[in-house]
C-alpha cells in the first residue's frame, strides 16, 4: 500500500464494552479533563490500538508503542529486542478479572468518525452510531496475545506510568486513576 492509500484507507473501527446488548451509541461526554474532546462524543479505536482495550472497562493499564522518534536507549529499557507491535503493562491485582472478563467488540462504521488522537487510535463522533455487528471475545488477554501484543503484569503500575511518560515512546495511560497508590 502506498503512503497515498494509506492516507486515505477507511480504519477498521471497534468499541469495546462489558455490555453485549448495546444496539446504539449515544454521545457521551468524555470520562476526564484529559480527553482529545471535550463535547459529547461517541467513542471509537482503530484496529491497530484495539489490544489497549481488550480489558475490563476500570482496569488501569499502560500501552508502549515504538515510533520514528524511540530512542535506542527506550526501546532496550520497555520493549527489550521483542517483536511485538505494542507492550501493555496492567497490575497484577487486574490480571485475573482481565483474563476471566468476556467482553464485547463492536464493529463501527467508519462513515460517521473523525479521527481525535492518532497515537492513541481515538476516533470520535458526535452523532448516534449503530453498530455494524458485534463479536464477543471470551478470552480477552489470548485476544490480546493472538493480536502480537506482549502483556507484562507490574506490582504497581504508577512508577511505569511516570517513566513511561518521561520516554521517547508513544504511549497511552488509561485510568490510572484506578491504580494502587
Amino acid at each position: 500500500m502506498t503512503r497515498e492509500e494509506a492516507a486515505t484507507a477507511v480504519p477498521l473501527l471497534w468499541h469495546v464494552s462489558d455490555d453485549p446488548g448495546i444496539t446504539r451509541f449515544e454521545p457521551r461526554l468524555p470520562p476526564g479533563p484529559g480527553a482529545a474532546v471535550a463535547h459529547p462524543v461517541v467513542w471509537a479505536v482503530d484496529d491497530e490500538h484495539l489490544v489497549n482495550y481488550l480489558f475490563p472497562r476500570d482496569c488501569p493499564r499502560i500501552a508502549v508503542r515504538r515510533s520514528a522518534g524511540t530512542s535506542g536507549e527506550d526501546t532496550r529499557r520497555f520493549l527489550f529486542p521483542g517483536e511485538a507491535g505494542a507492550v501493555l503493562f496492567i497490575e497484577a491485582p487486574w490480571f485475573q478479572r482481565a483474563a476471566a472478563a468476556p467482553l464485547w467488540l463492536y464493529r463501527m462504521p467508519a462513515g460517521p468518525f473523525a479521527c481525535a488522537d492518532a497515537i492513541a487510535g481515538y476516533f470520535v463522533s458526535p452523532r448516534t452510531v449503530v453498530p455494524d455487528g458485534v463479536r464477543r471475545i471470551d478470552a480477552p488477554l489470548a485476544e490480546l496475545l493472538a493480536r502480537g501484543a506482549e502483556l507484562r503484569v507490574v506490582p504497581r503500575l504508577r512508577p511505569v506510568a511516570e517513566a513511561v511518560a518521561a520516554s521517547s515512546l508513544d504511549f497511552s495511560i488509561i485510568r490510572l486513576r484506578n491504580a494502587l497508590a
